[in-house]
């Protein structure tokens, strides 16, 4: 018989950075466990994360630079 080969690859958690294989059964990439991904889910709901926007007025201020000749 052949024997199967697998090739996991190392991946990083981004919230413990503890190196795990992808190939683990219950893993929820890009997370090693399910406590990560959990405390992720709460960095985002309490606004520890965010993403990167400009107010109304700068966005206004940019585009009437723009159109100037």
């Amino acid at each position: 018989m052949k024997a199967e080969v697998q090739l996991g690859i190392k991946l990083r958690c981004p919230i413990c950075d503890r190196a795990f294989d992808d190939n683990l059964t219950g893993v929820v990439l890009p997370f090693c466990s399910t406590r990560c991904k959990q405390i992720d889910a709460k960095r985002w709901l309490n606004e520890e994360y965010g993403l990167p926007y400009e107010s109304e007025k700068i966005q206004a201020d940019s585009e009437n630079d723009a159109v100037s000749f």
